[in-house]
Formats: structure tokens, C-alpha cells, sequence
């Protein structure tokens, strides 16, 4: 029968009691000098077992997905907001992974990346590299339609878009992002992240959609 949330959070909470580190310590101590029945006697007092391993692997797989979760929840509350009167959704991508959409929305008006990251404000290398690359794809785009990247905050996206990191690193750091910019710019004239955005700045627009989310959550 499969352990539900509730039940697997509840076995795996008993078991940490006042604290992880606190319960580790007891049990290494409890454990020195027994053998193996004793060590058996001492998992039965402290109700160790398969199924709190099971609970505590469940809620690992569960919050492994947690971005993808943010991820999906985020687009879907901000669509009502966004979307102009007669606009409509032509295709929508909620999961990470082959979705066959290219971009996190498309409509009859715009298309659109999401990028639900809290900045820290230190050398966010692979936030850097992820908003880069949706910046990217939106701004070499054909088409005639509105261009979008959704941010939390554009204080720190704008920031790194206007700085002295080397280009070159981030495009070395993902295959499909370096193929694609060397096909569009073979004899590449960019050195760093402002130099090619300044040159595109104005082909992608940077939305803060913070007001958004805390707007749905008014409205509950």
C-alpha cells in the first residue's frame, strides 16, 4: 500500500523527535557495544524500520520535484493577469523535459519564458546561465509576437544582463545554447553578457510578476 505524504512526513517527524543531530548522537551512542541482536532490539525501541526508510525516501522523490511544482503553480497564477482581452493560450509548457513547446507559453499575442529564482545576490553561476539562455531563445526568435521573461524581481536579472561576465563561459556550459549562438552569430562580436545585451535589450521585455503571485494569494 503506498505511504501517502501526510503519513510518511508523521513517521519520519517521530522519528527525528527535537532534532536530527540530537537523535543521530543518542542512537551512535546506544549503539556502541552491542551486537547484532541487541542493535535489532535497539531499531525496535526506537521504531526503525522499512517503512520509515520508505517515508523518508517518499519525501525525498516528492521535494526533489518541488521546483517543478513552483514552476507549473507560478505560470498558472499569473496567466489571468497577464493575458489581454481576446488573448489566447496556443501552447503551454507546466514540466521540465521534452513538453514539444519551445518556449513556457505561447499565445496568440506573445511567447514567454518563467524563471521563479529567489537571487541571493553572490555568484549565482547556474542561475546566471539559466536566465541567460531564456533570454537568449526569446530575443533570436522570428517572430512578430510580444517577447516576455518572468522574473522574481528584475533588480538581480538586470544586474547580471549588465555585467562583465565572460560570455564565453556560459556558452561553453550548455550544448544547445552554444550550437544555437554559433549558428546565429558565427563570427561571435560579443565578449561579455552586456555587450550582447545591450545590443538585445530591447527585443525581450524583463517583468517583475512578484505583484502577481502576491495578488492571487490576496484574492484567496
Amino acid at each position: 500500500m503506498p505511504i501517502v505524504l501526510q503519513q510518511a512526513a508523521e513517521m519520519v517527524q517521530r522519528f527525528i523527535g527535537g532534532g536530527l543531530a540530537n537523535c543521530v548522537n543518542v542512537l551512535q551512542k546506544r549503539s556502541n557495544g552491542l551486537g547484532a541482536e541487541k542493535i535489532g532490539k535497539l531499531l525496535d525501541a526506537s521504531q526503525i524500520n522499512a517503512s520509515l526508510f520508505e517515508s523518508a525516501c517518499h519525501i525525498k522523490q516528492l521535494f526533489g520535484q518541488i521546483d517543478e511544482v513552483i514552476h507549473a503553480i507560478g505560470i498558472l497564477l499569473v496567466l489571468p493577469h497577464i493575458l489581454f482581452p481576446g488573448e489566447e493560450v496556443c501552447g503551454l509548457s507546466l514540466a521540465a523535459g521534452n513538453t514539444g513547446q519551445q518556449f513556457d507559453l505561447e499565445t496568440t499575442h506573445r511567447i514567454a519564458e518563467f524563471t521563479f529564482i529567489s537571487w541571493r545576490g553572490g555568484p549565482e553561476v547556474i542561475r546566471q546561465n539559466k536566465i541567460f539562455k531564456d533570454f537568449f531563445f526569446l530575443a533570436e526568435e522570428p517572430t512578430e509576437k510580444h517577447k516576455e521573461l518572468y522574473v522574481l524581481g528584475t533588480e538581480m536579472p538586470l544586474k547580471f544582463f549588465k555585467s562583465r561576465r565572460r560570455l564565453k563561459a556560459i556558452l561553453n556550459g550548455n550544448a544547445k545554447l552554444g550550437s544555437r549562438f554559433g549558428e546565429v552569430y558565427p563570427h561571435n562580436p560579443f565578449t561579455t553578457v552586456s555587450d550582447y545585451y545591450l545590443v538585445k535589450s530591447e527585443s525581450v521585455n524583463i517583468c517583475d510578476i512578484s505583484p502577481l503571485l502576491h495578488a492571487t494569494k490576496s484574492n484567496v
